[in-house]
């Protein structure tokens, strides 16, 4: 039998541990592919469609949680759900009130980047009623049900939600709402993901359901990655989803697992 000298033993082995390494920081350096969609009040998740196409396309594995919008703990418990499914780590995005639910839910340690599109990014004990006083809106369609569900009125929601959409899609949207139980816009906010975890966030300039100044407090708070879109209502998402889609690739490709 051959016996192989010791220093080229020793230089196989050396061999084998560089090309591990390579292969590991390799494999640390390619981008989140799990992106989990959460959508705001009043709407369900089929208004995330363009983006997700998008995503898709671009070969990101894209799942979109459709949450009750019936308590607080139950949206985030839904969108925990869908986050327990995911294979790796994940950037979670959120619209409206869904940046609040991203906020709680981004937490969970296979979360590794935050995208807030036109949302809420509360901090500790914070409010969405609260804020909303220091930040007015433009909208006065919002009206309750006798057991304290909100929506917007459909004859205000085209000009106040999805001005920048086509008229005849904002208009079935309009009829198409989730009403959406009261208690979530006055819940506490627990302790904010952003203010441990990167965060990016695109401002709707012409919104009318949030304060594009309240929008713009919230990512200068936490130190988002923060582009503005012109001409954008709170349908940013939908009317915008190029631009969308691109944001949350930026995130993907720069958060760290």
């Amino acid at each position: 039998m051959k016996y192989l000298k010791p220093a080229f033993v020793l230089s196989l082995i050396a061999a084998g541990a560089t090309w591990s390494c390579v292969s590991f920081a390799a494999a640390e350096s390619q981008p989140i592919k799990n992106i989990v969609l959460v959508h705001g009040a009043w709407v369900n998740g089929s208004g995330w469609k363009p983006v997700f196409e998008i995503l898709e396309k671009d070969g990101y594995h894209v799942s979109i949680a459709e949450h009750p919008l019936t308590s607080f703990d139950d949206d985030v418990t839904a969108v925990k759900r869908v986050l327990a499914m995911q294979q790796g780590p994940t950037i979670l995005v959120g619209h409206s009130y869904g940046g609040a639910i991203i906020t709680d839910v981004g937490n969970d340690p296979k979360v590794v980047g935050l995208v807030y599109i036109a949302a809420h990014a509360l901090d500790e004990g914070e409010t969405e009623v609260a804020n909303g006083k220091k930040f007015p809106n433009a909208t006065k369609a919002v009206k309750r049900t006798t057991d304290d569900f909100l929506y917007l009125d459909p004859a205000f929601y085209p000009a106040d939600f999805a001005a920048d959409l086509p008229k005849e899609q904002a208009k079935f949207e309009a009829q198409a709402e989730e009403l959406t139980a009261a208690s979530v816009f006055g819940t506490p906010a627990g302790v904010p993901a952003w203010k441990t975890k990167p965060s990016w966030y695109m401002v709707a300039k012409a919104d009318r359901i949030i304060n594009p100044d309240l929008e713009r407090m919230y990512a200068k708070r936490a130190h988002s990655h923060t582009v503005e879109i012109a001409g954008a209502s709170h349908s940013v998402y939908e009317s915008h989803p190029k631009d969308v889609a691109a944001l949350i690739e930026q995130a993907a490709q720069q958060a760290e697992d």
